[in-house]
Parts: C-alpha cells; structure tokens; sequence
C-alpha cells in the first residue's frame, strides 16, 4: 500500500498559479490541463527537465500505446474511425452488461448475507462477512469468481492466458542472503498470502476470478453503494492512512495479522498483496514494501502482464475515467497470468522482512522479464505533474494516499 511521502524537492520554484495537484494513478487527473508532449526541447516547470528526460527516468510510468501520454495524444484517423464505432457499438451494451452482472452479485451478497453477524473489530473499525461458514460462505465465493471472470470476459477479455511455472528455485549452498528457494526444513503448509504484481484495476478482477482472496482498501470503500457490500464479502483490510489515534495499528499491523491468520486457519480468508504499493505500465517492478512478509509466512508470487496493440489496460498516468472509456472502446483485450511455486522463506528472510521481499522481488523480476526499478510514488507524482504542465510540486508530493 501506498505510504506517505516526505517531500523530495527543498527548494522547488515558486508557482505563479497552482493548479490542483493531480492523485495517484491519475485518478483525478483533469483532461483540460495542457498536456506537454515527449519534445527534447520542451522543459517541464515542475522539474525543470525535458519530457524526454522524464521518461527515461520515470520508465516504468510511461505510456507507449496509441494514445500517448496520459491518454491524451494525437490519434491517427484510423483510430478516431475505430472509436466512433465502439462508441455506438460496444461502449452501451458493456456498460449495460457489466452494470448489471454487479447488481446481480450485490444481490447475491445481500441474500446470503440476511439475518447473519458481520464479523467485526470495532478497535480496528474492520467488518466482514469473509469467515462466514458454510453454503452462504460457499455461494458467495463461487458465485463472486464466476461473475469476475464474466466481467473480464464483458471488458473484452475472452481468453486469459494462465501458466503455472514449475522452475527449480535455487539452493541455499550459497549466501543465504542470495537465497531464492525456500526452506527445505519447513512442512508445506497453507499459504499466507499472494504476491502480485501491479498493472491495472483489472488486476483484482482476475484475483478475485481465480481465487478469490481479501484485499487491502480505503476504509471510505466500505460505505460505496454496491461496492461496500461486495468488499465486505471479500473480506477487505480497510486502512486509514491518515489516522493518527494512538492506538491505529497501521496498514502493516493489520495486513500481518491477517497474513499469519489466513497462514494459520484454513477457514480464514486468503489475503491478496501488491507489494510495490501503485501500478506501473507492466514493464517494470517497483521496490516492494514488507507489509505482506512480516508474518514470515509463505507466498505465493503471480505475475501479470497485459499484451497489447493498441490500448494498453495499464493504469499508470491516465485518469480512470478516460481508462475505463478506452477500454470498453478496446474490441479484444488481453491478460496473461502467470503463477510461480510457492515461496518459503528461509530463517534468514523470516529474520529480516526485508531481505525476504527483495528475494521475492527478484525472483519475480526474472520469471516474468521485468525490469526493477528503484523509482515510487513520489516519483509518479512528478511525472504526473510534469505531464499536466502543474508547477506546485511540493502540493504534489504531500498530497493523501488514495
């Protein structure tokens, strides 16, 4: 999850006038702001570098399909026809589809849930109706992946390519600082969590179609129409960033304890992590935080990637407004999923977390042909920034985790 951010410029120039600063994933990102586009000899004013510049050093943000940066770039004539007819076409009947498979799953959710007692944590503000038993348990979860996998199939995403990588994790004769394998000592056991990589919204889709573990969400998630329900289901974490009463255990409090309970209970529900905190174009694998490998438990890594032609599913620096609208424009998408074994961690990880999660980081960097990088947030921010032509960077990188 996304931590807060201290500020990375001391010294940024003085605006004449701010604009609004855009949040993360470009969620709230304005279409009228003026778009600087990738000319080496056009300066950004938020950091005083070329977009070129910027690109190269903010890779794993950059947008490299049809629509250019932030989706707003100049379309050829052939793309303009193709949007107009998926505009008249595709665009209503998605719409329509997806709205109603989610009413329907509300529907479900709030039947089986009737007459049943959330389970609560009134310290913690958690509620969930995740470790429900029996047939209420079970028609929520089959019912939830079956209608995921047929909103992704609605979305365009009729074939999903899923392998399961058998590859010989390495042995621990060496350092075991290098070590990638797992702990030949330790019996196979439950999971204690899922470790992914972070590309899209689209992501949880297909968790939730292939698994269906809990999430880590805002607290506000669980008061959305329709959504709160269903997140309650899943069995959501809700965090609070910006809490700041004393007795607020913090996001990495209450992901560890959920980890080791779903590691040491086989009828808790399964937690689901993206460690590296935001979503990149699929290119790159951002630091990962250790939230997810304080329990020491052991993971399951899974790598996602999106092929794509023309529109790139990637949420990295586009509104989601202009992303969901892209997509349903999108005739055919695609996704590959691709799991790798389970990952036990060896004394030495279990020690230090964060030995723990840079290994596993590794071991997916080199799985799936990602390339790391040492970039984050803030780093999106900027880029983000630059790309709206917002000259208030220090309003940028203090603004809340969404």
């Amino acid at each position: 999850m996304d931590t807060e951010l201290k500020s990375m410029n001391p010294d940024p120039p003085k605006p004449e006038q701010p604009d609004p600063a855009s949040r993360d994933d470009g969620s709230n990102s304005k279409d009228d702001r003026p778009l600087l586009k990738s000319d080496s000899n056009r300066i950004s004013s938020t950091t005083g570098e070329s977009i070129e510049e910027l690109e190269k050093k903010f890779a794993a943000y950059v947008r490299n399909d049809v629509y250019g940066p932030m989706g707003r770039g100049e379309l050829p004539l052939v793309e303009k026809v193709l949007l107009g007819i998926a505009v008249v076409t595709l665009v209503p009947i998605r719409f329509v589809l997806a709205l109603i498979i989610l009413v329907v799953y509300y529907i479900i959710c709030r039947v089986c849930t009737l007459f049943s007692a959330p389970n609560r944590d009134e310290e913690e503000e958690q509620e969930d109706f995740a470790h429900m038993g029996g047939w209420r348990r079970a028609v929520i979860v089959w019912c939830g992946r079956f209608l995921s996998r047929m909103l992704l199939f609605v979305l365009g995403f009729y074939w999903i390519s899923v392998s399961y990588r058998d590859i010989e994790l390495p042995d621990q004769n060496k350092s075991s600082s290098q070590n990638e394998g797992k702990d030949q000592s330790e019996e196979p056991g439950r999971l204690g969590a899922i470790i992914s990589n972070h590309v899209s919204y689209l992501d949880i889709l297909y968790h939730m179609s292939a698994s269906f573990p809990s999430f880590v969400a805002k607290r506000s998630v669980a008061k959305l129409p329709l959504v709160g329900l269903i997140s309650k289901c899943l069995g959501c974490v809700y965090v609070q960033r910006e809490s700041k009463s004393s007795d607020f255990k913090g996001v990495s409090g209450i992901v560890t304890e959920r980890v080791k309970e779903s590691h040491e209970n086989s009828s808790a529900p399964m937690m689901m992590l993206f460690p590296e905190g935001t979503t990149t174009n699929g290119d790159f694998l951002l630091p990962f935080k250790t939230g997810a490998f304080l329990a020491t438990a052991p993971v399951r890594p899974v790598i996602l990637r999106y092929p794509y032609q023309r529109f790139s599913p990637a949420w990295d620096s586009i509104s989601g407004a202009l992303h969901v609208f892209y997509l349903f424009c999108q005739f055919i998408n695609h996704m590959e999923a691709v799991w790798l074994p389970v990952y036990y961690p060896s004394q030495e990880e279990k020690d230090d977390p964060k030995l723990y999660a840079s290994n596993v980081r590794r071991l997916m960097a080199r799985e799936g042909n990602l390339t790391m990088s040492d970039i984050g947030l803030a780093e999106k921010r900027i880029y983000h920034a630059a790309l709206n032509g917002n000259i208030s960077l220090p309003s940028v990188l203090h603004q809340k985790d969404d």
